[in-house]
Order: structure tokens, then sequence, then C-alpha cells
């Protein structure tokens, strides 16, 4: 089934290429279908190549998918052109009188910023209530993860000694987790951050399932019971080249940067890297729509059960 998305929009053309099969919404609206909704908060600078990635692994399941696009009205990105942001992006204001079947909001590079500094900080905590019943089942990535646990749990964030960027090993904890079923026991994830949160603030929150950790990169996913919540803190949607990206850019600033772990052969940045997590990441997405939205939504998503927590 295909992912649908205005025509207009880049990423349809490039998920084209990459034979996704895509639908517009006009085609999607002659079907006796309803589509699962999906709202992506997308916080990241770079909106195009966020709202690609997401889509990419949101269009790789059996069902059919809208995906509809949010930004924060406080904040003025600077990398993405305006019309963009006019023909394809609605604030909150527009949506909160609507209700979707599961909502992804994702990181920010904004980590070593205190919460309440954020511009968007109010915004935010506004729509993280606004989740809880309005979207049944929530994602929350890498900076949104962090600043969704410290809104809702009190959990602060720790900063790191350097930036974690690399591929790693991760296992599932939680052995009954559906979100991980049919994984390997080993399986990669890319994480790209320079704070985390300890472990034992996790374990103190009853509400709380940590679901996979990595000896390296710490409690990777945390759920609430049912999964109306779950938290991850790496990015198992990111392209081959996005780690890539922020270490040459990062080096080229002259910033402290080390090479990405487990990402070029041998350690070797003049080679290409290495893409290990691509498997994980679509089955990922795949379990959270069909167990976490898919079976269990309302087939009338305006009666939503508001949770609480």
């Amino acid at each position: 089934m295909p992912i649908i998305i205005p025509k207009d929009l880049p990423a349809s053309q490039t998920l084209t290429n990459e034979n996704i099969f895509v639908m517009n919404r006009e085609r999607a609206e002659s079907q006796d279908i309803r589509p699962l909704r999906i709202l992506l908060l997308n916080l990241m600078p770079t909106k195009i190549v966020t709202e690609t990635q997401f889509a990419r692994v949101l269009g790789n399941t059996p069902l059919q998918i809208k995906l509809e696009l949010m930004c924060v009205k406080s904040h003025v990105p600077q990398n993405t052109a305006q019309d963009h942001m006019l023909s394809f992006y609605h604030d909150f204001d527009e949506y909160k009188a609507q209700f979707f079947d599961g909502m992804i909001i994702t990181g920010a590079p904004i980590e070593n910023l205190p919460f309440e500094l954020v511009d968007y900080w109010k915004e935010f905590c506004e729509i993280l209530d606004w989740s809880k019943s309005h979207v049944y089942s929530t994602l929350h990535i890498c900076w949104g993860a962090q600043a969704s646990l410290y809104y809702h749990y009190g959990i602060p964030k720790e900063s790191l000694p350097e930036k974690l960027i690399g591929v790693f090993e991760h296992r599932v904890t939680h052995k009954g987790s559906i979100l991980f079923r049919g994984f390997d026991d080993v399986f990669m994830i890319p994480h790209s951050r320079h704070t985390t949160f300890d472990k034992k603030d996790i374990l103190r929150i009853p509400e709380l399932k940590i679901l996979a950790e990595s000896e390296k990169a710490g409690v990777y996913a945390v759920s609430t019971n049912g999964g109306r919540q779950i938290y991850l803190t790496g990015h198992a949607e990111y392209d081959p080249d996005t780690l890539e990206k922020e270490y040459q850019r990062d080096k080229a600033a002259g910033l402290p940067i080390h090479i990405p772990e487990n990402y070029y052969p041998n350690d070797d940045d003049s080679l290409s890297p290495v893409v290990h997590w691509r498997s994980c990441g679509n089955l990922l997405y795949s379990n959270w729509l069909n167990y976490f939205v898919y079976q269990t939504t309302p087939y009338d998503v305006m009666s939503i059960p508001k949770y609480s927590l």
C-alpha cells in the first residue's frame, strides 16, 4: 500500500525513484479506504531531508499512510525555503482541533541548550499535552525524546564528555516487546548527540519500560504501557550519508569530533560508509504502525481515548 503525500513534495519524486509506492491526495480521496493519519512534527533545520527520511520508512509497509507535516510557529526555519514551508506545513493552530492515529516528533540540534530556553518550548509543551488526547501513539526521536521525558516525568538530560556519533550495537532488553518483534539478537542503530539521560531515572518511573539498550549508546527505546508514548534516542530513519554530513560539517568547523564508530570501513573516512541499519529501521517503523497504530487505534479517529500520564 502507498504513502499519501502531496505530489509536489520533493520526497514524492525521491521515493518514486526508489520504487516506493507513492499516491497523491487526489487519487487517495477517490478510494473507499481510511488511511492512517500520521502527523510529523519536524523540528530539524533540514526539513526536506528529514521529511523524506520518515516518508521512506513509513511508506515501506502494507498500510496506507497519509503523512501530514507540522512546524512550530514560534521559530522561523533558516535552512528551508519559505515557499516550501507555506506549501506543505501547517502550525499547531491549524491542527489542534484534529485527531491522528500516530505522530512522530523529531529531534533538533539544540541539545546543549536548556529546555526552557528553547524559543518554542512553551508551544512544544502545548503540543505534548494535546497529543495525549488527539493522537493514539506518539514516537519521540532523540531531542524530542529527551525533551518529552523531561516535560512529562522531570527526567533531566546530562551532557556527554564528547559527542556520541556512530552506529552502535543494541539488544532488546524487554523480551516481550512487540515493537522489536522479528529483530535479531543484536541490531545496529545510528546515534548523533551530545546529551543523554540516566537509566536510573527511567527505572524509577513505574509507567515506563526500557525496551532496548546499547552498551555504548545507553538506553535506546522506552515505552509507556500499551505504547501510547514511545521514546527513541537514536535514528533508525537516517540516510546512508547523514552521519557523514554531520561529521564533515563538524570537522570543517574545527569542532572536537571523532570518526563515527562502526560507520566507515576500517574507520577510513575516505571510503563510503557501510549501511547496516536499514532493515531494522524498516522493521521498527512497520511494527510501530502495525501493532501500536493500525491494530489498536479506533476506526473513528475522533474517539481516541485520552492518555493520562
